[in-house]
């Protein structure tokens, strides 16, 4: 990944470096849950192949973000500020991401939680823990690897195609997504985003092993993002409704990436289909980012770092549009709304 997450908000990865002291006064924690486009190293300390502490990731890491749970050095006072608990290759359903090796799939994360959530009660006392995670800010960022890893590998994923349908399939990554987020909810977070599943077949990999696209996204991946996604805004609306006092929001980067991939130019890029970091293939999309492969002259000329991953330039522009966008973007209210509320 170009860079690691700042900033809890944390939208595919990075976030202003900035917008934590902006709005301090409204924060009393961060906690995220996500996959490799928030893990900020939890995946270093586990025998995974999903992993970014190496050359060329990471170069301009210079900010202080969200620790990793298990990092060593993540106790004491400092959990009473947040932790992140994403991992590189989790998922929604826990057999997402097997093919990594090592992984934390969001049940786990949950688990993990649910250690930070005891160890704040024994620290503050029960009263004081429940008010800091009222007030606390959450996002969970997951959902890629369930559709790419599961149902999107050549091979590996052609007995789940013919005999699972996508409705089928949504169906179930939704029914296990319900439980966590009311898990989540029932330990005490209250203003959650929630985002949704990002353009998956416009990221170089997909357009790397789908040729027949030519120069275009490929269309099933990102209609079966989409069929995800719509019943995600409508769990999301579900929750709210049922859940006393929730405030989960919707975040639609499926929608935000996707204009910048048709408009790339207007927001200053020169590369919307090729990873910076390049593999090999058309796209670079072929082999992960790694200390043999290629890297672009201006990584913030290109939409993707990676064959998986936005580059921090289109992050920020990301983080923006949700920080202060409109309901198209981000629904019921934006993130600085969102902060702002009691």
């Amino acid at each position: 990944m170009d860079n690691l997450s700042c900033y809890m908000l944390v939208i595919l990865g990075v976030v202003l470096h900035n917008l934590m002291f902006c709005l301090a006064e409204n924060v009393t924690a961060n906690f995220v849950f996500g996959d490799s486009l928030v893990d900020v190293g939890n995946n270093n300390y586990i025998p995974s192949l999903s992993k970014a502490n190496f050359y060329p990731n990471g170069q301009e890491v210079g900010f202080n973000f969200t620790p990793p749970y298990l990092a060593p050095t993540t106790s004491g006072p400092v959990v009473l500020q947040g932790v992140n608990y994403a991992s590189g290759g989790g998922g929604i359903l826990n057999g997402t991401g097997k093919i990594f090796g090592g992984r934390i799939n969001m049940d786990a994360q949950l688990d993990n939680f649910a250690n930070t959530r005891q160890y704040i009660i024994t620290r503050l006392g029960e009263a004081a823990a429940m008010k800091l995670l009222e007030n606390a800010l959450f996002s969970v960022t997951m959902g890629s690897n369930d559709f790419i890893n599961n149902y999107l590998t050549p091979v590996l994923s052609t007995a789940k195609q013919l005999t699972v349908p996508p409705e089928k399939f949504v169906g179930e990554v939704i029914f296990k997504y319900k439980i966590q987020l009311t898990r989540l909810y029932n330990m005490g977070a209250r203003k959650i985003i929630v985002v949704n599943v990002g353009p998956i077949g416009c990221i170089p990999y997909q357009r790397e092993i789908n040729p027949s696209a030519g120069n275009k996204c490929v269309n099933f991946p990102n209609e079966l993002a989409q069929l995800f996604n719509n019943q995600l805004r409508i769990l999301v609306t579900q929750l709210n409704s049922k859940l006393i006092g929730s405030k989960f929001v919707y975040a639609d980067v499926y929608e935000i990436v996707q204009d910048i991939i048709q408009n790339y130019s207007s927001y200053g890029f020169e590369s919307a289909n090729s990873a910076c970091c390049s593999g090999g293939g058309r796209f670079g999309g072929i082999i992960p980012c790694g200390p043999s492969s290629k890297i672009c002259a201006d990584r913030s000329k290109y939409v993707f770092w990676d064959p998986y991953h936005p580059s921090d330039a289109a992050n920020i522009v990301v983080a923006k549009r949700l920080l202060d966008g409109k309901s198209a973007e981000i629904w019921p209210m934006n993130v600085r709304q969102l902060l702002a509320s009691s």
